[in-house]
């Protein structure tokens, strides 16, 4: 018989593995999405016979890697001059702002019709930048680039037409990833964004339900921005939430999957955790503000159902952070039980584990033909790698639940694709918060060092496969915030 403290530890396993696995399932039901409507690939009603106007903003802080290549591109674009507007809106407190004054008015004396808005005051960050320009903007679209994409000449006759529908408030396109093989840290941000990019972004446009600019690589209707209050920044995530607000006054929003525009990875340890505290942070923020709307909104059930996995998929960072209190009496107090395995190890293994598993492959098939065979050996650190992020994203998580406010701690740009002969990457001209999570990390993968030497002396050989993953995410993440504070970084 199991006795009562078992007890309590298993309900308490299983109860936190349900959340978990509840995650999981709805990533199938994601994966399903995708996979019915893979054929159904958005297109235009019709085309405009007369070009409308473009503003293309482009948010700038400190990105003097970057401006070149980025307003060589824009100016780049096949689109009318007469039809095209560029504003670049320059927050940056160091030589940025002289190198963009200096470059616009070149391209301004080539016939471009671009204007440099520099801040002194950076109130709102980047919504505040964008809000700030837009009395100055005379586009009926808006389209916003980040410092390090570099979209293509025909960027916007791909996304424009999709707007002779008048109910369409937002045409995104898909992230591409300059540096994938930069580093394995690379390479696993890009599996992971590809999940969400590939297949969720594509599955929610196709099946109608609500989805998300992603914060650059895509064009507004104005009237869409305006409608919804314009942009806000009482939260990290001014994207996010000025999508939501848009899609409940009714407007429509159209991914496309197969247009893509690359993008730079965070390269670093510090600069990924800084990039995913921001977002996870300002997630949970938008989901305080948003979620009872869209529960009183007159929205479709589904829809109201899938909004609330959308923007809960957060908590299940704390949920992470739980198994780490429950690992070892899980393993030591009734590792071995049948009860265990039973209810809760295989069904944990199906949804919170297999599901992640299949959902990543699937997002790598989606893209190529043989890529998902080429992803499998990613899996173990891609797995691990999301186990050691959840002190630095539960934290975050934590911070918007008590409403603790932070700054937009924008991510670093490195400015080139590839790494150097060298094998290092430039030095960007700002750079991410240091990672005050990373002794708790390193404390971490100790204690699961621990657990793995105590499991091989009973004999549990069972759960080794389990620790293994928690001790390697955790070192993994110490490991690179550590390499970054006092060697090279690049992991």
């Amino acid at each position: 018989m199991i006795e009562w403290n078992s007890l309590i530890w298993m309900i308490c396993y299983a109860l936190v593995f349900a959340g978990l696995s509840a995650f999981g399932a709805h990533r199938i039901k994601i994966l399903w999405h995708y996979w019915h409507h893979r054929q159904h690939e958005a297109k235009e009603s019709s085309r405009f016979e007369d070009l409308p106007k473009v503003t293309v903003q482009l948010p700038l802080f400190n990105e003097a890697l970057m401006v070149d290549r980025l307003l060589h591109a824009v100016t780049a674009l096949d689109y009318p001059r007469d039809r095209l507007q560029i504003q670049v809106l320059d927050d940056s407190t160091d030589e940025t702002a002289t190198d963009c004054a200096r470059l616009c008015a070149e391209l301004r004396a080539q016939g471009h019709d671009i204007t440099h808005h520099h801040r002194t005051d950076r109130t709102g960050f980047k919504a505040g930048a964008l809000d700030a320009a837009m009395p100055q903007a005379t586009g009926e679209f808006i389209c916003i680039f980040d410092a390090d994409f570099l979209p293509g000449p025909d960027y916007l006759h791909k996304l424009i037409h999709h707007f002779t529908d008048p109910t369409v408030g937002m045409v995104q396109a898909r992230w591409g990833h300059l540096n994938r093989d930069f580093s394995l840290l690379t390479k696993l941000q890009a599996l992971f964004l590809d999940g969400h990019l590939v297949l969720e972004q594509s599955a929610r446009s196709r099946h109608g339900y609500y989805l998300n600019f992603n914060g650059t690589a895509g064009i507004w209707r104005r009237q869409a921005i305006t409608e919804a209050g314009g942009w806000q920044h009482d939260t990290l995530t001014e994207d996010l939430d000025l999508s939501y607000r848009a899609q409940l006054k009714g407007w429509r929003f159209v991914y496309l999957k197969d247009v893509v525009v690359p993008a730079e990875l965070p390269p670093d340890m510090d600069s990924f955790k800084s990039q995913q505290h921001r977002w996870t942070k300002g997630s949970i923020q938008v989901c305080k503000k948003i979620l009872a709307e869209i529960w009183r909104s007159g929205a479709p059930l589904g829809h109201k159902i899938e909004a609330t996995a959308h923007l809960t998929s957060n908590f299940a960072y704390l949920l992470t952070l739980c198994v780490l209190v429950l690992m070892y009496p899980a393993t030591f107090t009734f590792g071995g039980s049948w009860q265990k395995a039973v209810f809760v190890d295989l069904p944990v293994f199906v949804f919170a584990s297999l599901s992640v598993i299949v959902f990543y492959l699937a997002a790598q098939g989606a893209q190529t033909r043989w890529g998902w065979v080429k992803a499998i050996p990613y899996l173990p650190a891609l797995l691990a790698l999301g186990i050691g992020m959840s002190i630095n994203n539960g934290k975050a998580v934590l911070e918007a639940l008590f409403n603790q406010e932070s700054d937009f701690v924008r991510t670093p740009k490195f400015g080139e694709e590839k790494r150097a002969s060298n094998g290092t990457a430039k030095k960007p001209r700002y750079k991410a918060g240091k990672s005050i999570s990373m002794w708790l990390e390193a404390a971490v993968a100790l204690y699961f060092t621990g657990l793995v030497a105590l499991a091989i002396q009973r004999g549990q050989w069972m759960s080794l496969p389990f620790l293994f993953l928690f001790l390697g995410g955790f070192a993994y993440v110490a490991y690179g915030s550590l390499i970054k504070r006092f060697g090279s970084g690049i992991v």
